[in-house]
């Protein structure tokens, strides 16, 4: 007798993430440590979500009624393709990562810009690696350390965290799990100090030094150095390396730096009274920008960027970090040149599709935008 059987499964139209502004559901809030988070997004459309692990996305927020831009890298690894994850300590007087931990909520939608990012693994391959971490800087760093383990990568890793008491370890199980498994994989954590609570603590004790590291990994300055924490512990790192010789083209780090303060920017209605505002400066000397989608334009001076151009017609591009890190406000360039100084906030198949961040993109004769 012949049987027949449908199929259990529905066709799914997959879709690639590529770096742009995506509609997110979040699906799971994981508590991590008594002050840190993480939070998990789908797309309703199944989306492929790959990145680079180390890359970072920015998350478009509205909070008391204005929006704000905050970047945030990947925790999750890309050998999980259907979702992806960030992990978010609470930050006193933070006001996002306050409102996040406060407000956002499984089934909740949200806009992310991205991915981006040049700190990644994908992009400096080797076979001996050192990561360090200090706090919540571990984020990029277990995307990493996921990947390499879900793709059985055949790399010698020695990894060192640091945490301010046994109880903030981020990922303080996973790590150990993984870390039991591969031989060649060997993990080391550092606490300041014990727990509140009294849990005592075993292992290396205080702040990193180099007698500890050379206890970690004696080859050290042999190895690629990943490296991802506070400003202080990162100059620290990077202070140690240089007093041993390290060649620094092997050490890479992330850091978003403070976002500078806003200079404020006057709506200005229409190009006449934005030429107004040059006073004496010559118009001969100054530049057109051309928003070609709202069919608005403006002279500016050079060395002005797009953004500011965009600025004096009321025109809001969105931005995160104002310093050609985060990509959040990518634009396509139709005509003209510009000369743009970013921080890996683009990638260079998004440059040869003709796109520019406009935070840092002066131009360089009359330009023409798509915005």
């Amino acid at each position: 007798m012949t049987m027949n059987f449908l199929n259990p499964v529905n066709p799914v139209t997959t879709q690639t993430w590529t770096n742009g502004r995506h509609q997110v559901r979040c699906v799971k809030v994981i508590q991590e440590t008594w002050d840190t988070r993480t939070f998990c997004f789908m797309a309703e459309q199944p989306v492929m979500f790959f990145f680079k692990p180390g890359q970072f996305v920015t998350l478009e927020l509205e909070i008391d009624g204005e929006q704000v831009m905050r970047s945030y890298t990947i925790s999750s690894s890309p050998s999980v393709p259907y979702s992806f994850s960030i992990t978010v300590k609470r930050m006193p007087g933070g006001v996002v990562s306050n409102w996040l931990h406060d407000n956002l909520k499984v089934n909740d939608e949200l806009a992310v810009h991205g991915p981006v990012g040049k700190f990644n693994i994908i992009d400096y391959p080797t076979d001996k690696l050192l990561m360090l971490s200090g706090g919540v800087g571990i984020t990029p760093l277990m995307s990493m350390v996921r990947w390499l383990f879900d793709t059985n990568a055949a790399v010698d890793l020695q990894f060192v965290h640091s945490s301010r008491a046994p109880q903030d370890i981020i990922f303080h199980r996973e790590l150990a799990h993984i870390f039991s498994r591969i031989p060649e994989f060997k993990l080391h954590i550092v606490c300041e100090r014990s727990d509140e609570m009294g849990e005592a603590w075993s292992g290396f004790r205080g702040y990193l030094s180099q007698a500890m590291l050379e206890l970690m990994a004696p080859d050290f300055l042999e190895r690629e150095i990943f490296c991802c924490g506070p400003t202080p512990y990162m100059n620290a790192i990077k202070r140690l390396l240089q007093e041993n010789g390290f060649d620094m083209s092997r050490y890479h780090e992330e850091a978003f730096g403070a976002t500078p303060v806003d200079v404020q920017e006057e709506v200005i209605e229409n190009a006449e009274q934005a030429e107004a505002e040059a006073g004496e400066l010559d118009v001969s000397d100054m530049l057109s920008v051309e928003f070609s989608s709202t069919g608005k334009s403006v002279r500016i001076q050079p060395g002005e960027t797009v953004h500011t151009a965009a600025a004096k017609l009321g025109l809001h591009i969105p931005k995160a970090c104002g310093m050609g890190i985060c990509g959040t406000c990518r634009v396509p360039l139709t005509s003209g040149e510009v000369d743009m100084e970013h921080n890996g906030g683009i990638t260079d198949e998004d440059m040869a599709d003709g796109y520019i961040l406009s935070c840092c993109s002066k131009p360089t004769g009359d330009v023409v935008v798509e915005y």
